[in-house]
């Protein structure tokens, strides 16, 4: 069965051509040139991934990935005519879990759309093989694979499939520091990321947010500078 992705962009050229690229590589596509007009498909529909345009004439990518993320824990990649860096971060702290700055290579977003499914499916009950541990724990802080859950004191913390694949890397890792570099080939398996530490730093951060973690006095993930992150 092909996978479902949600493409929202009000520039119906960019919507139309990665309606194209997308349904060559047998994905099905939900296309909507704004927000409102998605609602009903975000809500019935069981997306696998999302493509989001910041800049929508309705609700603006960055509260649409918000509302998303109430319910929804599959990838979420934002597309974004500007390059501050404060807007990439801001995507990422929202809950998104990649970005592409406009104008781009179709074949780029095809790329990562590929990435971001592998892990998304990775941590899934149906690909969980036998030599895969289901559950990682650290203090009062339990990783499960089967179910995709963080539990922490007990309670579920809502995780992004990004989030939860780093702290799975770093759990698996537990005691052992891991570099950055490592993480990237871990999370991401894609050397564009390679040379850009500022979104594992984001994702560190959101999730150290979660957790009620800090990086002065940390109880999970503790930084060790100018190398990488253990817990």
């Amino acid at each position: 069965m092909s996978e479902k992705i949600l493409v929202i962009d009000d520039e119906k050229d960019i919507a139309d051509l990665l309606e194209v690229y997308l349904k060559s590589e047998n994905y099905t596509v939900y296309k909507y040139y704004c927000a409102k007009d998605a609602m009903k498909c975000i809500e019935d529909r069981n997306i696998d991934l999302a493509i989001l345009d910041v800049m929508l004439p309705d609700i603006n990518g960055f509260s649409l990935c918000q509302l998303i993320r109430q319910k929804h824990t599959y990838p979420i990649i934002m597309l974004t005519a500007k390059i501050e860096e404060t807007d990439k971060i801001t995507g990422l702290t929202l809950g998104a879990d990649d970005y592409v700055t406009k104008p781009f290579r179709p074949l780029e977003v095809i790329a990562r759309v590929k990435a971001q499914l592998r892990r998304y499916k990775k941590y899934t009950p149906t690909s969980i093989t036998e030599k895969t541990k289901t559950e990682l724990s650290f203090n009062k802080l339990r990783l499960n694979v089967q179910t995709h859950e963080c539990i922490l004191d007990d309670k579920i913390i809502s995780l992004t499939p990004t989030e939860f694949s780093i702290l799975y890397v770093l759990l698996a890792s537990e005691g052992n520091v891991v570099s950055i570099e490592d993480l990237f080939r871990s999370v991401w398996k894609d050397e564009y990321y390679s040379k850009n530490s500022s979104t594992i730093t984001v994702h560190i951060r959101h999730l150290r947010e979660k957790l009620k973690d800090t990086s002065d006095t940390p109880q999970y993930i503790k930084t060790i500078w100018g190398v990488g992150y253990k817990i």
